[in-house]
């Protein structure tokens, strides 16, 4: 079984994306969080400074307005939020004040529902708008891909990953947020040779396309491993790493779950070890990436069913992992030991919840629409402080930028002074 990995890259905020030294790496204060899992995709931030702890009735609030239907998460740079919700059959890629939270500018695509979907929990849109430069790139959830002007939302190109390249229609809809590599932008979706594909970022030319693995809702990761960077896609039956710049695959691992359902991003220890974890009748795994001569190789730490992420998110920390299990029913918040797979606790009293690391303590978001402050450790989580936040679903993953907390709910988007 063929293997390959690579560290986790910095989107680097200048004029393109350039890969330096085998990390991505921002280089301007400007650019705090510009694609989905934030400047590393890892769901970690930079910041400092934060509260200990929040007044009862939770942390200042800066603004909230009415937003609309969708799950997609905030990116921002220069002052504006990008996100993206919808609005009767129209999908809307929408930028934001930081400031105030008032529109600047939306762009409109025709996006009604097709027969088969399922949208019973909401109709998204999903992504996450990835930043790069000038131009900012999403998709919706029937495959409309869009390369934008960030500022004036002028459109420079698009695709439609459906009609022109086959791409399997999601019975949630299209969820991949696109990542940058060099002068390119990847993202899953395709049909027959088309599982994976890069496109230019300035003209939207197919670059590479590879592989016939079944897509699912999964977002992509890249790491440097042995030197050399990797792209690790999450599909819907696998775990993959290709060469970005060819799209040749390195090595492949099973993962298999019912109806080919991989939600979560997979993460990496920056080391040797790439975790991914699904429900659906799956569970978690760790695997160890290995060079034998001039192939990959990979081997199996471990698989543990009790640890089930659904569309949540994971964090590791130092040598463990920390999640949201859950599928359909209840929900523990837990720590596994990533080099043995062992869970050392499990925290009741939370729904479902996506997380984020910032100046050594959590902050997660549960799906009741409870905001915590947590630290955690392998001995414990200590909760310092929550307070219901929304009324609404709550499965998007807020955003961190400074003191700033940029969260949303599926009908409302708020900012709070965590400082």
């Amino acid at each position: 079984m063929h293997v390959g990995s690579t560290r986790s890259h910095r989107l680097i905020r200048c004029s393109t994306a350039v890969f330096c030294a085998g990390l991505l790496s921002m280089t301007s204060v400007l650019a705090q969080w510009p694609q989905w899992g934030g400047p590393d995709r890892d769901f970690k931030s930079n910041a400092t400074g934060l509260a200990d702890a929040w007044p009862d009735a939770g942390p200042p609030q800066v603004w909230s307005r009415e937003l609309g239907e969708g799950y997609s998460a905030i990116s921002v740079d220069s002052g504006t939020l990008y996100t993206m919700y919808r609005s009767g059959d129209d999908e809307k890629i929408v930028a934001l004040a930081a400031a105030d939270g008032k529109t600047r500018w939306e762009h409109t695509t025709a996006a009604p529902t097709e027969k088969g979907m399922r949208m019973g929990f909401g109709p998204g849109p999903h992504c996450t708008p990835l930043i790069v430069g000038k131009r900012l790139f999403a998709v919706g959830i029937l495959g409309a891909f869009h390369c934008l002007d960030k500022q004036t939302a002028k459109q420079l190109w698009s695709h439609d990953l459906k009609k022109e390249y086959d791409a399997r229609q999601l019975p949630r809809g299209y969820a991949c947020s696109p990542i940058a590599y060099k002068d390119m932008v990847i993202l899953t979706g395709g049909g027959d040779g088309h599982a994976i594909m890069a496109f230019k970022q300035d003209s939207g030319e197919l670059v590479w396309h590879s592989q016939t693995y079944v897509s699912t809702y999964s977002s992509p990761i890249l790491i440097e491993f042995g030197g050399r960077p990797q792209l690790v896609a999450f599909m819907g039956a696998e775990l993959v790493g290709l060469d970005p710049d060819t799209g040749k695959l390195l090595w492949s691992h099973p993962h298999p779950t019912n109806m080919f359902v991989n939600v979560c991003t997979p993460c990496w220890n920056g080391k040797d070890i790439l975790f991914c974890s699904s429900a659906y009748n799956m569970g978690a795994r760790a695997i160890r990436l290995k060079m034998v001569g001039d192939k990959f190789e990979t081997e199996e730490l471990w698989y543990n069913k009790k640890f089930q992420i659904h569309h949540g998110n994971a964090l590791i920390i130092g040598n463990y992992v920390y999640g949201s299990s859950g599928s359909f029913g209840p929900a523990f918040y837990m720590a596994v030991n990533l080099g043995t797979g062992e869970i050392v606790w499990r925290k009741r009293g939370f729904a479902k919840a996506t997380s984020l690391l910032a100046d050594g303590k959590v902050i997660f978001l549960d799906q009741d629409g409870r905001l915590v402050l947590a630290k955690l450790s392998p001995e414990e989580m200590t909760v310092l402080s929550e307070f219901q936040l929304f009324d609404e679903r709550s499965w998007t993953v807020p955003t961190l930028v400074g003191k700033r907390l940029y969260a949303r709910d599926r009908k409302r988007i708020v900012a709070l002074d965590l400082g």
